[in-house]
């Protein structure tokens, strides 16, 4: 039987994406800003993007016109590629501390950071948690995102991360977007565990990674290499024993100290994250590699920081995405496009580079080239703004949201309803 077949437009302005390089640095020259555009979908994926009365004149008799009155823009919609939704309670505490001047190791050394929301998360149950990531989920969606990459990492033991992860899969089923799920139970070693770091990761790599493909809770494994979690030493045979078993890998690293950065270009993982502490010589090497650098702007203003080198990574050659990092801790604000805006404002990121980092080079980082374009042939995942100027969208930051946003041809929110 034949999808159906939609047209919607006209569009103002559509920014398409298409045709700009993985790597390096963008120009807004380059971007592709098609007028009075329509988008031909089909089923889930876009069949044509092309002058809107073009496509009209040749749409078939049967197939559904949405004609938009007024003046709209439409990018294709975006892609958290890291974020850590799947948890309970808060730690208003740790920010409160830290802004009266304690450190963020200091903090955790005390009890704080990632072991008291582990604590808290531990006491939620499964339909609670599961709610709790589909609320954010859709606070997310609102936003016009439409894929966002979870990672468990709360529960710190074979069980509890199983709970998480069973909890990020259920909340998958029951959205209208795509949740990418990720094993992060190597966040830090727990303090009730009754051994060394390298036995808490044997173990997790021989009791739980058989779980996560038995139940296919996750096709990817992260870890925290940093002084207050795991060496890169210690994470090396864990990520070996993860690849051999065919697992993706993203590592969270070069937020406080050097070294994690090289030990994802040397495991080839999908993605390096925060990268804060990154001098010349980890931007040398991440620039020679195909591992994407995710900045996370949000955590620096919530640790009070600096950025991501992202100036430095994207003239070097490197794949810059940026992401929430929506957590409890660092990262509470869950806001992409004003955390993308202000990462672009501090490290002069051009409107291209901007959104090619929430969109396809996102993408990259989840190993997903099916969306982040608006391109015949990607899945019909757009988002559109009631305006007539795609230049307004970082410049408004909050003041300006997304109208309606579209996932896999369907209209997922609208704020007409």
């Amino acid at each position: 039987m034949q999808k159906q077949i939609k047209l919607i437009g006209p569009f103002k302005q559509l920014v398409s994406l298409r045709g700009l390089p993985l790597n390096g640095p963008l120009h807004d020259n380059q971007l592709e800003i098609i007028e009075n555009a329509g988008i031909l979908i089909q089923g889930d994926y876009i069949i044509a993007i092309d002058n809107f009365n073009k496509l009209r004149k040749n749409l078939q008799s049967n197939a559904v016109q949405i004609v938009l009155k007024g003046d709209f823009v439409a990018l294709p919609s975006y892609i958290d590629c890291h974020s850590h939704i799947a948890f309970d309670g808060d730690r208003s505490r740790d920010f409160a501390i830290r802004n009266s001047g304690g450190s963020y190791l200091e903090i955790a050394a005390g009890g704080g950071g990632i072991w008291s929301t582990v604590m808290q998360t531990r006491k939620c149950g499964l339909n609670k948690l599961t709610k709790l990531i589909h609320q954010r989920a859709t606070v997310l969606l609102k936003q016009g995102i439409t894929t966002i990459e979870v990672k468990s990492g709360y529960g710190l033991n074979i069980e509890q991360e199983i709970k998480l992860l069973r909890a990020i899969t259920q909340a998958n089923i029951n959205s209208k977007i795509d949740l990418v799920s990720t094993c992060l139970a190597a966040h830090m070693l727990p303090h009730d565990y009754q051994g060394s770091n390298e036995d808490y990761l044997t173990e997790i790599a021989n009791k739980l990674f058989p779980v996560l493909k038995a139940e296919s809770l996750s096709n990817r494994i992260d870890a925290f290499i940093e002084r207050s979690a795991f060496s890169a030493k210690q994470i090396r045979p864990y990520f070996q024993k993860a690849k051999s078993m065919g697992f993706e890998l993203c590592v969270h690293a070069d937020q406080f100290t050097t070294s994690g950065s090289a030990l994802a270009v040397e495991m080839k993982a999908l993605s390096a994250d925060h990268l804060e502490a990154s001098t010349e010589q980890e931007i040398k090497l991440l620039s020679k590699s195909s591992t994407v650098c995710v900045a996370l702007p949000a955590a620096s203003l919530g640790l009070g920081c600096g950025f991501t080198p992202a100036r430095k990574l994207l003239d070097a050659g490197s794949i810059l995405a940026i992401a929430t990092d929506w957590n409890p801790g660092s990262a509470p604000m869950g806001k992409l496009l004003t955390s993308a805006s202000i990462l672009a404002t501090m490290e002069k990121l051009s409107n291209a580079e901007l959104f090619a980092g929430i969109t396809f080079r996102a993408a990259k980082a989840l190993n997903l080239s099916d969306r982040g374009r608006l391109d015949k042939g990607f899945l019909a995942d757009f988002v559109i703004y009631k305006t007539d100027n795609y230049q307004l969208i970082p410049y408004l930051g909050d003041n300006i949201s997304p109208s309606q946003v579209w996932k896999n041809g369907k209209l997922a929110y609208s704020t007409d309803k």
